[in-house]
């Protein structure tokens, strides 16, 4: 039995970069304890709790289309359905159940019941 830590993801808006190039498909990988305790740290977060959210995820999306790393500024460019979709599939891989993305199509909103996690 192995362990997967990558999960491939498609946003069902898509960030638009400076150049207006959309990007749609990218991959998060499981978040370790220093990808949530690091950001609280960071001056940012002091000042505003919520946006350790937008540190975390920039920390576990590996990839996002030809984007060349995926930093806060990048996860603040996302439009909120994106974000929230991100938000949603952080809490089932690393918290619930990751088996249920396999039947679903790239983009599609998740189960309710499998947001009930934590």
């Amino acid at each position: 039995m192995s362990l997967n830590t990558e999960f491939p993801f498609t946003l069902p808006k898509g960030y638009v970069d400076a150049e207006g190039t959309l990007h749609r498909t990218g991959i998060m990988r499981l978040a370790t304890a220093r990808d949530e305790i690091e950001p609280l740290r960071d001056p940012r977060v002091k000042e505003n709790e919520a946006y350790a959210t937008v540190i975390v995820l920039a920390r576990v999306i590996t990839e996002l289309g030809t984007v060349r790393q995926v930093t806060t500024k990048v996860v603040e460019g996302l439009f909120a359905s994106d974000f929230a979709y991100l938000q949603d599939l952080y809490r089932i891989v690393n918290f619930g159940d990751p088996s249920i993305l396999e039947n679903l199509e790239p983009g599609s909103p998740f189960p309710k019941e499998s947001l009930g996690v934590g």
